[in-house]
């Protein structure tokens, strides 16, 4: 492949635009190819070069590049009407029936500008509502670039994992393993009485798509709701993504108290929300005395397209097909692994996979788990498996990066650059896409 273009543009955009990006995940190596447009389950570079795309904006585009009918139609009626209003909408209204309807905890939500932007809000609200300041998070774990979260290390030795954010904010945070019950209950027994609320992804979908353990996520609400503290689940990445339009905690059966959400909630356009209980959404500012406000929040546009995005998912065979194709390259995968690789593990549900290049898996995988690593204690590989955030970052994280994203570049397949970011199934792939993505996993491998 030729990408004179691409290199000529990043060159130029070095010059005015820092690290030559707008999001520092796309700056691969040697140097990024950008995007002239997408094609369905394609995108098409500057050089004419054509990927098969499973980044899909890093998670909002459950359509691909061509959306629906309906979509297209109401981002054009919404647009044409004008950009924006200052003022409420109708359609703002139906969007959040529509959630409220289908999600378990929503019961209130108010539309943000982003994911981040949600987890911001999200934690203040905890924080107001029970006078508490602290924050459990996971170790690994990802809620966007806010400074209660961008913190690293453990209970009574913490610090910001990025200069510009005090090092007092990082002691409200008591980062925890993930699927470590022990750790969780510890936790609790030495803060409990100042821990506002405990946040996590229902899967660690910023970390290569690590799995719960059987009974873990209860066990996040059990505790919480006996020291009267809340469950915060950030399904920015999963919602309306895993356990379809009743996202990941429907999938698992385990109702948080609140919700944050992002991306597919947004049609592919910048979006957040925060969703819950009426009697805690309700405290945020004009109801209540959260201050929470935003010039761009529901944006007609955007709460038009996530709108007809999710109404298309209701009544077409969306879920059925995505989660399908995600199933049959998980199972593919694997058999190449088995063969190829069997140190490594596949990760993923529905329509999420990532093979993650761990280093001590077991090579035999007669009675593995066959289409994505689930927790599954009877699995031989149970115990070399990635269970919490620094499992995947033990990984030879420099392999995937450095030799196996730019193979499967070369090859035609466009995956995340990095072995911590999920990758995604889209409505516009098909069966031809997985087997062509399946030879170049036998070819990069």
């Amino acid at each position: 492949m030729r990408h004179d273009e691409s290199r000529a543009l990043y060159d130029r955009a070095l010059s005015v635009l820092a690290g030559g990006v707008n999001s520092s995940v796309r700056a691969t190596q040697p140097s990024p190819f950008f995007v002239e447009r997408g094609d369905g389950a394609h995108v098409i570079d500057a050089d004419g070069n054509r990927y098969i795309d499973y980044v899909l904006g890093y998670g909002p585009l459950l359509y691909g590049h061509d959306v629906p009918e309906p979509v297209q139609a109401a981002v054009q009626k919404h647009a044409a009407a004008g950009p924006m209003y200052g003022a409420p909408t109708e359609i703002e209204v139906e969007h959040a029936e529509f959630v409220a309807r289908h999600v378990p905890s929503v019961e209130m939500i108010r539309f943000v500008n982003s994911g981040t932007e949600a987890t911001v809000s999200a934690v203040r609200l905890a924080r107001a509502v029970t006078g508490r300041d602290k924050i459990v998070i996971m170790q690994g774990g990802y809620h966007g670039a806010q400074e209660s979260t961008l913190v690293e290390g453990e209970p009574g030795n913490v610090q910001p994992s990025t200069r510009g954010v005090p090092s007092a904010f990082a002691q409200h945070t008591l980062p925890v393993p993930f699927n470590d019950a022990d750790a969780i209950r510890e936790v609790f027994e030495e803060h409990g009485d100042d821990i506002a609320a405990v946040m996590t992804e229902p899967i660690l979908a910023n970390t290569a798509i690590v799995h719960p353990v059987d009974g873990y996520l209860q066990t996040l609400r059990d505790i919480t709701e006996e020291h009267d503290s809340l469950l915060i689940f950030d399904e920015v990445i999963t919602g309306f993504r895993v356990g379809g339009l009743q996202c990941a905690q429907g999938k698992f059966g385990v109702t948080p108290d609140i919700t944050t959400f992002g991306k597919i909630i947004g049609g592919g356009f910048p979006v957040g929300a925060i969703g819950g209980k009426a009697e805690l959404i309700e405290q945020f500012t004009p109801g209540g005395d959260v201050f929470q406000s935003g010039t761009f929040s529901g944006h007609p546009v955007t709460v038009a397209a996530g709108h007809e995005y999710l109404k298309y998912a209701a009544e077409n065979d969306v879920y059925d097909h995505v989660n399908r194709l995600g199933e049959k390259l998980r199972r593919g995968i694997t058999d190449i692994l088995e063969d190829q690789a069997p140190e490594y593990t596949v990760v993923g549900t529905d329509s999420m996979f990532k093979t993650v290049f761990t280093r001590h898996g077991t090579a035999d995988r007669a009675d593995a788990c066959a289409d994505g690593c689930t927790q599954h204690e009877s699995c031989p590989n149970y115990d070399a498996c990635p269970k919490t955030g620094a499992d995947v970052s033990k990984a030879e994280t420099d392999r995937w990066e450095r030799v196996f994203w730019q193979e499967m570049k070369d090859q035609g397949v466009f995956l995340t650059a990095n072995q911590f970011e999920s990758q995604f199934v889209s409505y516009a792939h098909t069966d031809e896409d997985i087997e062509e993505t399946l030879e170049a996993y036998k070819t990069a491998l």
